[in-house]
């Protein structure tokens, strides 16, 4: 397996896998949108749920709200990301019936 440039200016992960959902060793391509957050549960093989929080302006009380967002994202054999790893994810095709969303960087463990 080589590694490629996926587009996002994101440097490859040090260690190789043979998964065919990996958007850097295998074939499947990112497009869309790309998230930072939170793991928050990395029970499921090749799978972990990850959130991030974001502010909503509510206009009839002119104040901001406190809103999350929770995503599932398969999660390849060469980041192997945690729970409470901030990690980064990128939109791709439907995975499975839950999953639309793939890790391509762990920020910080």
């Amino acid at each position: 397996m080589v590694k490629k440039d996926i587009g996002l200016g994101i440097k490859a992960p040090e260690n190789k896998c043979g998964d065919k959902s990996c958007s850097w060793h295998g074939a499947l391509p990112v497009r869309g949108r790309v998230f930072s957050g939170e793991v928050v549960k990395d029970g499921a093989t090749g799978t972990v749920v990850v959130r991030w929080e974001y502010v909503h302006f509510v206009p009839k009380y002119e104040r901001y709200e406190r809103r999350h967002t929770t995503v599932a994202a398969h999660n390849p054999e060469c980041i192997k990301a945690k729970k409470g790893d901030i990690v980064t994810i990128a939109e791709c095709r439907p995975i499975s019936k839950t999953k639309s969303f793939v890790v391509v960087e762990k920020v910080s463990a």
